[in-house]
């Protein structure tokens, strides 16, 4: 007997109004069904009285009136703009209509003399005049013939629900659409929360909560609609959160499953610790070293994410993790996502370990070790002679073969996508996992992302380290930023001069790394040892500039921003970043992490050549303020969205197309606490109740939440 065909599984080309031409628009927003078409909500609603004449019309109301069209053309402004304009009228007046974005020919069509036509949109003042600026302008309804029941409806509504623009149709077609699509299936959607998840959140049933999200009725609060905060927008922001931390909670619940090797031999090592390091564990270090600790005794897999800012000592913790493991007789990998950090990680963590009482071989392996070094490499790990193996995506070859792979620590594992973090963790048998990041993440992001891991937080840095001091200058300004470099350096520090390209462009005008050491060392910095260090460089010369820079050899180094991630030199007291208007706040933070890491007080300069952007000078306001990880990365979140935010969509996991992590953070709370509940009562969704659930979890997401386990 074949299943019954979900009704919401309709392609959208035959809902009256649509047909092939515009189904194909329809897709280009993944809109292919009707099931789509309902989860398309509108952005946001407009309050639009029917005004009965253009004098009527208040500046800064929303307004709808019907008028006559009685001229309209194209001018120039100036600088190569143009702005298309019409001009309405009726009996009381005339009011201007201006486009400043729009298709010459297709806008020249729209629109004849005479025709009356139906208008909405917020009425501006421009110089004592009143205008509309982007108004929706549609034939007024006896002039377009329109006669069906939803048509109907939604010329009697006055709160109009906004869609996101879908080119080639008009907003007034596509409200006509969705409302045909409304009114024929949504009393058909399968509702997927069980009844006990809905009464438990005061939660409409989907059917409900669709209508009311695309019709709003007379009576609904538009600031709630607004806000996305009605009961309707709530229950289609949970499911979504819902489904996505179910899948998460059913991934956690597999992996804890699993069985480990307990490989944690006993020791003091906070002791160790001090005599590996010479310092001894801040409280926040001795707590993480313990829940490290306690995981790797354990006899399921540790998967565990390890947050902390830069200079907290999440590299210190790995360390004494992986000498837990050698004592216990396995082996640990260390993946970074540079050569330069992989390199410097091998050299530090093998003089270290000199240093201690344990004979833990390291051994480095990236694409630069070649011929007999890397037989020996590969060797040394296959026979687990090789303690702890560093090195970056070449862990990854095939060739790459361990004894006894039993700890897997991936450092900045945003750097990495999900199904590399997934082939190192097949190289071993059930391994534990650590994932550290120097880029605080925020609480929303962190559930989202990371659900299944348990989270570790280093919330307190090293005593001895100051909190950098940081300035904004303009590009006119570089010379202060110049003077305080050789300050630093005649009082025997060193500094950091980073741009954002390795050579000039000519497509954008941009200081580049390569002129500016030139300029600087025949000019501001006349005297001093500079060098030069960006991505293009082969691996040895790279790493010989590193070398030279940390043991005092050179003064100021200028980089790129490969210096971003664990580049670690004592003496550096300052940088300046210029252009620093073009570069993220996560990147901002990380590179300013690379001063003040010793006894000296460091100081960032970001030097802004053009802040054009909203957005550029909200980021470097954030710096200016605050040098808490955490914070910036809740302002990083605000200004560019969770969708940008370190690169998530490599994350494996799914988009959101209703929540947003920065506004649903309290829903998401809500979502996962109850998602996670719902697993340990049915690990498996079996109960009769739960099964939609279970299908809609498969029909959503799929194969991705498998990945979820090394995401």
């Amino acid at each position: 007997m074949t299943p019954e065909r979900d009704p919401l599984e309709s392609p959208i080309q035959y809902v009256k109004g649509v047909g092939p031409r515009l189904a194909e628009r329809f897709a280009a927003h993944d809109i292919h069904t009707v099931g789509d078409a309902l989860r398309f909500l509108p952005r946001r609603y407009e309050d639009r009285p029917l005004v009965a004449s253009i004098s009527a019309l208040r500046p800064g109301e929303q307004a709808a009136f019907l008028a006559q069209v009685l001229d309209f053309g194209m001018r120039h402004a100036g600088r190569g703009r143009r702005i298309f304009e019409l001009l309405l009228g009726d009996a009381s007046g005339r009011i201007l209509c201006r486009w400043f974005n729009f298709h010459p020919q297709s806008f020249a069509r729209r629109f004849q003399r005479g025709a009356r036509v139906r208008v909405a949109g917020l009425v501006e003042l421009y110089r004592g005049q009143r205008q509309l600026v982007h108004p929706e302008v549609e034939p007024a309804p006896e002039e377009a013939g329109e006669a069906d029941a939803a048509s109907e409806a939604l010329e009697a509504e006055r709160l109009i629900p906004v869609y996101p623009e879908v080119e080639g149709v008009y907003p007034k077609a596509l409200r006509r659409i969705q409302a045909r699509v409304v009114d024929a299936y949504a009393a058909q959607a399968r509702d997927v929360l069980p009844a006990w998840v809905r009464a438990a959140h005061g939660l409409p049933e989907l059917a409900a909560a669709l209508g009311a999200v695309h019709r709003p009725g007379p009576d609904a609060d538009v600031e709630l609609l607004n806000g996305f905060r009605s009961p309707g927008q709530r229950r289609l922001v949970f499911e979504e959160f819902f489904l996505l931390q179910l899948g998460l909670a059913l991934r956690r619940e597999r992996v804890r499953r699993q069985r480990a090797h307990g490989l944690c031999a006993g020791g003091d090592y906070a002791a160790l610790a001090e005599r590996l390091f010479g310092f001894a564990l801040t409280p926040a270090q001795r707590r993480v070293l313990e829940e490290l600790l306690r995981d790797l005794a354990a006899e399921r897999p540790m998967n565990r994410l390890l947050q902390g800012d830069v200079g907290s000592g999440k590299t210190a913790l790995a360390v004494l993790a992986a000498v837990a493991v050698s004592r216990a007789a396995g082996q640990t990998a260390l993946m970074a996502p540079t050569e330069v950090l992989a390199e410097q990680h091998h050299r530090r963590i093998a003089e270290l370990l000199r240093r201690g009482p344990d004979a833990l071989e390291t051994v480095l392996l990236t694409a630069a070790v070649k011929g007999d070094e890397r037989r020996r490499a590969f060797e040394a790990i296959r026979s687990g002679r090789a303690g702890l193996v560093i090195g970056t995506q070449a862990l990854l070859e095939e060739a790459v073969e361990f004894h006894r792979l039993g700890l897997c620590v991936i450092d900045e594992q945003h750097r990495f996508g999900v199904l590399q973090r997934a082939r190192l963790r097949g190289k071993g048998l059930a391994p534990h996992v650590l994932v550290m990041t120097a880029t605080p993440i925020p609480r929303t992001l962190a559930m989202t992302l990371y659900g299944d891991l348990d989270v570790s937080i280093l919330d307190e840095l090293p005593p001895g380290r100051q909190a950098v001091r940081t300035q904004v200058l303009r590009g006119g300004q570089v010379g202060q930023a110049y003077r305080a470099v050789r300050r630093e350096v005649e009082t025997g520090g060193q500094a950091y001069l980073i741009y954002p390209l390795v050579e000039a462009s000519e497509k954008i005008d941009l200081r580049d790394a390569t002129r500016m050491a030139e300029e600087l060392a025949a000019g501001a910095f006349r005297g001093l040892r500079l060098g030069l260090l960006h991505g293009r460089m082969p691996a040895e010369e790279k790493d010989a500039v590193m070398r030279r820079f940390a043991a005092g050899e050179l003064d100021v180094l200028v980089s790129t921003t490969v210096v971003e991630v664990g580049v670690d030199v004592a003496r550096a007291g300052v940088m300046v970043i210029e252009h620093a208007e073009r570069f993220g706040l996560s990147q901002l933070h990380q590179l300013r992490g690379r001063v003040g890491r010793g006894s000296r007080p460091g100081s960032c300069f970001l030097v802004a050549h053009e802040l054009g952007s909203e957005d550029a000078r909200a980021r470097l306001k954030v710096m200016e303020r605050t040098t808490d990880g955490f914070v910036i990365a809740e302002e990083d979140l605000a200004i560019r969205g969770p969708g940008e935010f370190l690169g998530t969509r490599q994350s494996g996991l799914p988009a959101f197309s209703v929540g947003n992590l920065a506004r649903d953070a309290d829903v998401l709370s809500e979502a996962r606490r109850t998602a996670f509940e719902l697993i340990e009562r049915d690990p498996e969704l079996r109960a009769p109740e739960h099964q939609a659930l279970r299908d809609a979890l498969w029909r959503r997401w799929g194969q991705r939440l498998m990945l979820a386990e090394v995401a």
